[in-house]
């Protein structure tokens, strides 16, 4: 059964947005009848049946009960810095949300090589991908932040960790994660975090992390933490 987004499925009718109705009548070629799932991204999930296929505005009307699924009380925050080829960071999004992830929130590191993103884009990317896995929770997107923002604003109640290469005592990730608690974790650029940011995120209490013995790319620990974490 297709499903589509709509911030909003309490009403008895619903009209979807210009894209997601284009993309049921004119890609999918859906028709006055057909059943689909509604999905709001804040735990809600209801089937409905197609009234009018409007290119921009698709017309459906809810049937049955809307399924509400309890909030997550805690979950995984990763900040990340965007890899240089954004295909690789939009793979990450895609994956961390099949996987389950609470909040991401790009980052700007000294040694970051792509300083811009496109944040339509990539919310798009987070809905594709709750919608094929048919998770109803959205990602919290932040807009790019840099990393002195980022680490003065850390959540005191969170456990807050960071990976880098550096050569010190670290303590292994899938040691250290709690899924009772909110967990944030910092990854950085290709190149990694400076010696100083490294440093300020140890004075903000970050836990500096292992991920283990190779050392991975950026979007692949973001990968790895959202996998153990959700084990």
């Amino acid at each position: 059964m297709h499903s589509f987004y709509c911030d909003d499925i309490s009403l008895k009718t619903i009209i979807l947005n210009e894209e997601e109705s284009t993309h049921a009548s004119r890609v999918l070629r859906l028709q006055a009848g057909d059943i689909v799932v509604l999905l709001d991204g804040k735990g809600s999930r209801a089937e409905a049946k197609i009234i009018e296929p409007h290119h921009k505005k698709c017309q459906l009307q809810i049937v049955g009960e809307i399924f509400h699924e309890p909030p997550i009380l805690h979950g995984l925050h990763i900040a990340m810095a965007p890899t240089k080829n954004i295909d690789r960071f939009e793979w990450f999004l895609e994956k961390a949300t099949e996987i389950g992830i609470k909040r991401i929130t790009p980052i700007l590191s000294a040694n970051s090589e792509r300083k811009i993103v496109n944040q339509e884009r990539l919310q798009k990317i987070l809905l594709s991908a709750m919608k094929q896995s048919q998770r109803l929770y959205l990602p919290k997107l932040d807009e790019l932040t840099s990393f002195k923002k980022l680490i003065d604003e850390l959540n005191s109640n969170s456990i807050n960790m960071i990976a880098h290469c550096e050569e010190s005592h670290k303590l292994l990730f899938a040691e250290k994660v709690e899924k009772a608690k909110d967990v944030t974790m910092l990854i950085g650029p290709e190149g990694d975090f400076n010696a100083t940011e490294i440093e300020q995120a140890l004075q903000k209490g970050c836990v500096p992390v292992s991920l283990g013995i190779a050392r991975l790319r950026t979007e692949t620990a973001g990968v790895y933490a959202v996998s153990v974490y959700n084990s």
